[in-house]
């Protein structure tokens, strides 16, 4: 998401910031190539116009003048107004109310209601331990209540049965009485949609709303409606009145207009975001995260938080002991390329780090690409239990074997072994060093946060080397290693953050 803004406002501000002193002028210019990026991105024109006067009268004045770093001070004063356009502060789904909280979720037919419905309720089963019954009061939609119930076995969460004839009212009063009867937490109530807004899609959603009394009544939106969505979320707030917004297919969005247009023209809080067609992708809204995605700052916190929510500490903590102690075979490999693809694989984990933005140009010539790291798990996978644990014992025959049922060449073998091989030899170094796990682990349990990316390290990535791993602050033993395809890498210390692949040679 936004990555097409944050590539036009990242050149902007390069430029900015290569200047010394700023005149009116320069930032008058900046603000002109701000206002067409934001236009272009499909952010609405009023939000737009606000956005770029209030950066305008702060960035002309005297703080931008004095500062030892006039361009940085504008960047600055466009982050900050930025994260006040999205809301400021983060703000969750509200669940103080009386069990079962009734949430509603409204939207057009194509939105992604349902799968958002599920995807709410295992988030908050599993993130709050809540007991959560699904309901679907979708009666116009053909199979629509079949499919939150198929959902629903998926995610392991209860559904409210399906009674045949019943409308929409009926079955929203039929799901508070189960879910009070059930002892359940929360209800989701999933309503009907229309290709379009019409009076009979909003006379329902108001009869439900007042027949069921929702605590709160989520807009789901779809990212790629553009500035389509600044209409609907209007009428639907006119008309139903929301309390938060959750967009879907940001992942699919590069532009990122509707997540700027909504929040600032309803002044709701957009309190989710949908990135995957997963049950578990499904993110907070962070303002001040979402900012600093934009403007090439990175979001460490969002990375380290899908670690924790996706790394098995324990798994991680044995991986650190065994790395201690300079032991580092192909099934440790195969370990940690399982966790990165937990994470998001290479793209979703270089989208997070900062800087690396405005290096995309660079890692897309790298020919960065997860289906590597899936090649070379299938490559460990058609090894046998022995030829993982020590692999000196690959020789050529055995090499023919594992290509053949991995279905890939010996070549990508011998690079494999080769990576491994050096990840290896720092390892043992690493356990002969003295003290020095003891002063990552004293790093690590500061609770740190990464500083920003090193140019100089940027460099050497857009010349195909790797980036040091070791994320402080991370989860026991880190965010998982990776390895690299070509040239020497560092693997993450601790399971840190790892060398990205690099050319072939």
């Amino acid at each position: 998401m936004f990555d097409t803004l944050s590539e036009r406002l990242g050149a902007i501000f390069d430029r900015l910031t290569k200047r010394g002193a700023l005149s009116e002028s320069d930032v008058n210019e900046a603000m002109r190539e701000v206002r067409r990026a934001l236009l272009e991105a499909d952010v609405a024109l009023d939000v737009v116009r606000s956005f770029t006067d209030k950066v305008r009268s702060r960035a002309v004045g005297q703080e931008v003048i004095r500062s030892v770093t006039p361009g940085q001070m504008v960047v600055k004063i466009v982050h900050d107004q930025m994260v006040e356009m999205l809301g400021s502060e983060a703000e969750t789904i509200d669940l103080h109310a009386p069990a079962p909280v009734p949430i509603m979720l409204v939207g057009l037919q194509g939105s992604g209601k349902t799968t958002t419905a599920a995807k709410i309720a295992k988030r908050l089963t599993d993130r709050n331990k809540s007991k959560v019954l699904l309901a679907s009061l979708d009666t116009r939609r053909p199979a629509a209540q079949e499919q939150l119930k198929v959902l629903g076995q998926q995610a392991g969460i209860d559904t409210l049965p399906i009674v045949a004839g019943q409308m929409p009212v009926e079955i929203g009063k039929r799901a508070l009485s189960a879910g009070r009867l059930g002892g359940y937490d929360v209800a989701i109530l999933d309503t009907a949609g229309r290709t379009h807004i019409d009076e009979s899609l909003m006379a329902e959603m108001a009869e439900i709303k007042r027949s069921t009394n929702p605590h709160e009544i989520l807009l789901v939106a779809d990212a790629l409606t553009g500035q389509d969505a600044v209409n609907l979320a209007k009428s639907f707030n006119e008309r139903v009145g929301v309390t938060g917004i959750v967009l879907t297919r940001v992942d699919g969005d590069g532009r990122g207009g509707a997540a700027l247009s909504m929040r600032a023209v309803t002044e709701k809080p957009i309190k989710l975001i949908g990135v995957g067609e997963k049950l578990d992708a499904l993110e907070d809204f962070d303002p001040t995260r979402i900012a600093g995605r934009i403007l090439g700052m990175g979001d460490v916190v969002g990375l380290v938080e899908k670690a924790a929510a996706n790394i098995d500490a324990a798994q991680a903590a044995r991986a650190a002991e065994r790395m201690k102690k300079g032991v580092f075979d192909l099934d440790d490999l195969a370990d940690q390329l399982a966790q990165m693809q937990k994470i998001g694989g290479m793209s979703g984990v270089m989208g997070l780090l900062p800087g690396v933005g405005k290096m995309k140009k660079q890692i897309d010539a790298m020919g960065v690409d997860d289906s590597v790291f899936k090649r070379q798990q299938g490559i460990i996978s058609s090894m046998t239990k022995k030829e993982r644990k020590n692999p000196d014992i690959l020789k050529a025959s055995r090499k023919r074997r594992i290509a053949a049922g991995s279905g890939t060449r010996v070549e990508e073998i011998n690079k494999l072994l080769k990576m491994h091989r050096q990840m290896a030899d720092m390892m043992k170094q690493m356990g002969r060093g003295k003290g020095m796990f003891a002063r990552m682990a004293g790093m690590a349990g500061a609770g740190g946060g990464m500083p920003q990316m090193d140019p100089a390290a940027l460099e050497r990535l857009a010349k195909g080397g790797g980036l040091p791993g070791g994320l402080p602050g991370s989860p026991p033993g880190g965010l998982p290693g990776l390895p690299g395809v070509g040239g020497p890498k560092l693997p993450g210390l601790g399971g840190g953050l790892p060398g990205l692949p690099g050319k072939k040679k």
